[in-house]
């Protein structure tokens, strides 16, 4: 996966609340176009990948298992201080290191003569591996009257503004042709999904986050956050 993630934090906590644009880098033998043909017939697809940036034991990953595992995590759902059972949770550390998302199909073509499969909506860190690529079936896989137990909605979306300083860098970027207003519209996406720890309850903290080629620091506020400064990696 390529991904504008190129850190853990700020990664949204599902897929499909940013609308990020990411390709899958396919690698031989499976950068064969016959093997995608037919998959323009679908809006959505499922991918299966890896936690690859987990932190494990040397001794774990050369048994392929988690000496180390803990049955219960605290959900940001819950605040960061509530239990729950990993199987009733989406934590990414899980025994299997198996993650899973739905994502929007957009297009399969070759650039520089590598095969990408370009979609929309990934919750991935840029460099994750790619175990598989199905289509997402809206009769089977979409369930109208499911119930989701303590996250029933979708998270609450905070303001983002600027502050006088961040606006003039940001246009400086722009217009040196150092990043793009489609960047800019993605990063305020990402941090209107509140990218902070539920446990963290600093109300004056001032928080780094590194994005596609942008480094940016921000302040979170009750109902809103202030990009303080951004700049180029």
């Amino acid at each position: 996966m390529r991904s504008p993630y190129v850190e853990k934090f700020g990664i949204p906590r599902q897929s499909n609340l940013v609308n990020t644009t990411s390709y899958i880098e396919l690698i031989a033998p499976y950068d064969e176009l016959n093997a995608f043909q037919g998959i323009a017939q679908f809006s959505h697809l499922w991918l299966l990948w890896q936690f690859h940036a987990n932190d494990m034991k040397k001794s774990d990953k050369a048994q392929n298992i988690s000496k180390s595992f803990q049955p219960m995590i605290r959900p940001p759902r819950l605040g960061g201080n509530q239990k729950i059972g990993v199987f009733a949770s989406r934590s990414m550390y899980r025994p299997s290191q198996i993650g899973l998302s739905v994502v929007q199909f957009l297009e399969v073509k070759k650039v520089d003569n590598v095969l990408r499969l370009y979609v929309q909506g990934a919750d991935i860190l840029d460099g994750t591996p790619i175990v598989d690529i199905k289509p997402y079936l809206a009769y089977a896989d979409a369930i109208p009257d499911a119930v989701s137990g303590y996250a029933p909605d979708a998270p609450q979306i905070l303001q983002v503004v600027w502050s006088e300083e961040a606006l003039i860098q940001k246009k400086n970027l722009i217009n040196g042709k150092n990043a793009t207003e489609q960047i800019f519209q993605e990063l305020e996406q990402v941090l209107a999904q509140n990218p902070k720890p539920a446990y963290h309850d600093d109300p004056d903290r001032v928080y780094g986050l590194s994005f596609a080629n942008l480094n940016v620091k921000f302040h979170i506020q009750q109902q809103s956050i202030m990009i303080l400064a951004v700049e180029q990696c």
